[in-house]
């Protein structure tokens, strides 16, 4: 398999997975601005949507979106349990929680990347995003990890779009538990072993 990525981007979330499985890997590093590979291709060729991550199956085949490519991955070795099993409540339930990631941490994060926002916007934008994190606050306040008592599939995607934070001065520590959770994670061997390799 090949991961196309790009630092600082969502494509941190499937390395972690990879890494956390064991699963065989190259990487291809993405320009975001030339849409360029490191090894020359058109990235828009790849993915006519031009943004990472994408993965490129051994077939040719090749997924994007993370919250589906971590899915996949996880499919990949169940008994690894970084997902339930497709077709389960459990399974809806996390697939819940992605979409919640995806449509209102990450998308919510995303505009503060804008440098031409109006300070108003940004305003509207932070408070936005700081009741969502109130809702993962309450989550986390409840139990170890984001679906229950072992780290999951969403677990690594949370890390990966929190740690954009840091770029707009934002605390984490303002959510104590979220903050816990997301200190407690960066030790973690994969994550650590991802962060590394998504430089």
């Amino acid at each position: 398999m090949k991961l196309y990525y790009a630092p600082h981007t969502c494509s941190l979330s499937p390395l972690i997975v990879l890494k956390e499985l064991g699963l065989p890997h190259e990487l291809i590093k993405v320009d975001n601005q030339s849409k360029r590979t490191a090894d020359g291709r058109d990235f828009r060729a790849i993915n006519p949507k031009g943004y990472v991550a994408a993965l490129e199956l051994d077939n040719g085949e090749i997924l994007t979106e993370g919250p589906a490519i971590i899915q996949y991955l996880a499919d990949l070795k169940p008994e690894a349990a970084l997902a339930p099993p497709a077709g389960s409540w459990e399974r809806v339930r996390l697939q819940e929680m992605l979409n919640f990631i995806t449509s209102e941490i990450h998308a919510g994060i995303a505009p503060l990347f804008n440098s031409d926002l109006p300070e108003a916007a940004r305003t509207i934008f932070r408070d936005r995003l700081f009741r969502r994190m109130s809702v993962l606050e309450t989550t986390l306040q409840q139990r170890a990890y984001l679906m229950g008592a072992t780290f999951t599939v969403a677990d690594a995607y949370l890390y990966t779009v929190l740690g954009w934070l840091q770029f707009f001065a934002i605390d984490l520590n303002e959510w104590p538990a979220v903050a816990s959770h997301h200190a407690g994670l960066a030790s973690r061997p994969s994550i650590q072993a991802a962060q590394q390799a998504h430089a």
